[in-house]
């Protein structure tokens, strides 16, 4: 179905303002992505949008055009509205062409197949979406199987989260759990459980890594609890040569992300 929509008051676009608001978001189980490149990823990992919204007066694409005549033939909806209207439904004074309402994933632990890949990513009350979208473009960058959150993180589906993932909430798996849930799965069958640790750890570099590997960062401000640390199979430290003490939470699972790649890589 195609419509036209070009009132701020139009009980739809209220709708979709409120996709904003995590509150609204749990409800309805939906949140938006914004951006022809991340929709385009969404179908590519087998995921359409039950709702299309496009700009009036956008420039034709043909990736654009295919994506609509998916999302019709599929059931969706098509709608159409003036670009300050796109702006307010984002939140963004400069609002790419189209955005994208998808139902939210299950993100139940138990859904994971932990031999599905080598790597996985896991953080413990992360709280900057902006650096738990990162954690996903870092997980899609070297093949981790998905990024495990653990106790109260930043909202994966946020406005926010999705963009700064650009695109990688839909080729990772995403799981969301408590830490004793956790731990409970992970000792229910394979995995080797890392983490960043000044305590009885060893150089990240040569450590020794096993697949299923479960890198593990914790909060921006506090770290890892040191409960958390102490059952941990393996802790590394990252040296830190200059006058800060630690790195971004993001940036130190990306570190460590590529250093297991490395070691769990085949040699040429």
């Amino acid at each position: 179905m195609r419509r036209t929509i070009t009132g701020f008051s139009n009980p739809a676009v209220k709708a979709l303002r409120a996709l904003r608001d995590k509150k609204h978001r749990k409800r309805e189980r939906r949140f938006l992505a914004e951006g022809l490149r991340l929709l385009t990823d969404a179908r590519s990992a087998g995921r359409l949008p039950e709702m299309l919204v496009m700009a009036q007066g956008r420039d034709s694409h043909p990736l654009l055009e295919s994506l609509e005549a998916d999302v019709v033939a599929h059931g969706g909806e098509v709608i159409e509205v003036p670009e300050d209207i796109l702006a307010k439904i984002t939140g963004k004074d400069n609002p790419q062409a189209v955005a994208g309402v998808f139902a939210e994933f299950d993100t139940s632990l138990c859904l994971l197949d932990r031999n599905a890949a080598p790597i996985w990513l896991v953080a413990q009350a992360l709280r900057d979406p902006g650096n738990l979208g990162t954690m996903l473009r870092t997980g899609d960058a070297v093949g981790a199987g998905g990024l495990i959150l653990l106790d109260d993180c930043a909202d994966p589906f946020s406005v926010e989260a999705v963009r700064a993932s650009m695109g990688a909430i839909f080729t990772q798996r995403l799981a969301q759990a408590r830490w004793t849930d956790f731990i409970a799965w992970l000792r229910a069958g394979e995995g080797l459980l890392v983490a960043a640790s000044l305590r009885d750890s060893q150089p990240y570099r040569g450590a020794p890594y096993r697949a299923p590997c479960f890198l593990m960062v914790g909060n921006e401000s506090q770290g890892l609890p040191e409960a958390y640390e102490l059952a941990c199979d393996l802790r590394v430290t990252i040296p830190m040569l200059g006058a800060a003490d630690s790195l971004n939470a993001a940036v130190a699972g990306a570190v460590l992300a590529y250093e297991a790649l490395a070691a769990l890589s085949p040699p040429d």
